[in-house]
């Protein structure tokens, strides 16, 4: 991995600590609050692509395991992974990887509408697959309960969608978009 590599891994995992300043929605049926955190998720994936994004996003959630309070609501430790919104941060990085695996994939025809259908695919359809799959396993929610709860989750994650697309469409089209750019 280059220097450069690095230095964006790391810029992508601050921004997503930056994100954490942005207060938390409670979400009062499961316990999880909205954040905008979830914007640098699907920013990382489709601006660093799948290994860096996903590991962007690993860095991030490796400090916040330390116990740096850098999740929305100044939340942070190892507590965080084993409580309600445990399986909503693990996928994360997945969610990461896999927006950036599509996006590179698919770079040639790489427009907003892919754009925001890969953010869909992961930033939310996996994100909240993976976390209505722990609060219902892990954390003995009635899968009733964790859906509706976590649909209430979908019209923000539906605007950090569009809004992830076209910050990475407009910098394919006006910059060196950094994947191109590890090409």
């Amino acid at each position: 991995m280059s220097i450069k590599d690095l230095v964006l891994v790391a810029l992508f995992a601050a921004l997503l600590a930056v994100l954490g300043i942005v207060p938390a929605f409670a979400v009062p049926v499961i316990a999880v609050p909205i954040t905008a955190q979830t914007l640098g998720v699907m920013l990382a994936g489709s601006l660093l692509g799948a290994k860096r994004g996903g590991l962007a996003v690993l860095v991030f959630l490796g400090l916040v395991a330390v116990g740096l309070p850098l999740l929305a609501g100044g939340r942070g430790g190892v507590g965080v992974f084993v409580g309600p919104g445990g399986g909503y941060l693990t996928a994360w990085p997945i969610a990461a990887f896999v927006i950036g695996l599509l996006t590179e994939r698919f770079w040639s025809t790489y427009d907003l509408k892919r754009a925001c259908l890969f953010n869909i695919a992961g930033g939310i359809v996996l994100i909240h697959a993976l976390g209505i799959a722990w609060l219902v396993v892990g954390m003995g929610f009635a899968p009733e309960k964790a859906a509706i709860g976590s649909a209430a989750f979908l019209p923000g994650d539906l605007i950090k969608a569009v809004l992830a697309a076209l910050i990475s469409v407009t910098l394919r089209r006006y910059r060196q978009h950094p994947i191109a750019a590890a090409r």
